[in-house]
């Protein structure tokens, strides 16, 4: 027991005015970006890393508003309702958003926010502890951008072709879409005589070929091999057709080769998907339509391959 008759401190242990300081200097020192708003949405706090975030000193920081500060104008409307709803429901779950900095720069901020109880449990503020996770966002969508990125070529991958049509498929809601197969007509013999790195080069030549041809609109997507999907938003076939077309035109130009110029062609089928239908089954019609356009070029008169005269 103590002088005082009340318990002895514990050894180590800090009074309340070292606890003060130890907090001051916590808040002071923190890099996460600290601030206190009121019902109002006043700022009644402020740490230097939110200072040097914002560009601007604590006086004039204090009694401002905070989403004339830092939140991004087409956001002020969501902030003004998410302090609203904290100070009603007296309590606040994490959130994440742009924040504007001193610079004009976006930054992309996480927030854990704490509401601020009197002695009669009355909710009276706001306590923020932000911290800039841009950089960490950055990379993450450069990662999935990898992942879902074909490396030879630049264009989506296989994985990101059924996400895609996933997306416009499988509820039965879902828009629908169109579907264009193309493989290359001759790419195996120019690989097998000129080697892996021409058939790579003119692999990567064909995809920016037909982005070129698809446009904005529509994703193209190298399926494996010299095999490409195209898929179209639209999914008319009076749009596929047209597409086909096209694709046909422009890759049936001559490609540069290490003797001149090579011809290779394309065939190419569609098919039309319907919601609720398995993107499976819509890659599967496009690719038996494929294989009948191909069977339809070997039908014909064989026309000159590999380099052009």
């Amino acid at each position: 027991m103590s002088a005082q008759g009340g318990p002895s401190p514990q050894p180590g242990a800090a009074s309340d005015r070292q606890r003060a300081e130890l907090a001051h200097a916590f808040v002071q020192a923190v890099d996460a970006l600290l601030c206190i708003v009121d019902a109002d949405g006043r700022i009644l706090l402020t740490n230097p890393a939110l200072q040097r975030f914002t560009g601007r000193a604590d006086d004039e920081l204090l009694g401002r508003r905070f989403w004339e500060v830092w939140v991004v104008p087409d956001d002020v409307p969501k902030a003004q309702e998410a302090t609203r709803l904290a100070i009603a429901r007296g309590e606040a779950g994490p959130l994440e958003a742009n924040w504007v900095d001193g610079r004009g720069n976006l930054c992309r901020i996480t927030m854990r926010n704490t509401v601020l109880h009197d002695d009669e449990r009355r909710p009276y503020a706001i306590a923020c502890v932000g911290i800039d996770v841009t950089d960490d966002r950055a990379r993450e969508a450069r990662l999935h951008q990898q992942i879902r990125t074909d490396l030879l070529t630049g264009i989506a991958n296989r994985g990101a072709l059924f996400d895609a049509l996933r997306g416009r498929l499988e509820t039965p809601d879902a828009p629908g879409c169109g579907v264009l197969f193309c493989d290359l007509d001759d790419f195996k013999r120019v690989n097998d005589q000129y080697g892996h790195g021409v058939g790579d080069q003119l692999l990567a030549e064909a995809a920016a070929r037909l982005v070129e041809v698809a446009g904005d609109e529509h994703l193209v997507a190298r399926f494996g091999g010299d095999e490409f999907v195209i898929l179209c938003p639209l999914g008319s076939e009076d749009e596929l057709a047209r597409l086909a077309r096209g694709v046909v035109a422009r890759l049936g130009a001559p490609f540069p080769g290490p003797d001149g110029p090579l011809l290779i062609g394309v065939s190419v089928g569609a098919a039309v998907g319907h919601p609720g239908e398995p993107p499976d089954d819509v890659i599967a019609r496009a690719d038996r339509a494929m294989y009948g356009a191909k069977s339809q070029l070997r039908r014909r008169a064989p026309r000159p391959r590999g380099p052009a005269s």
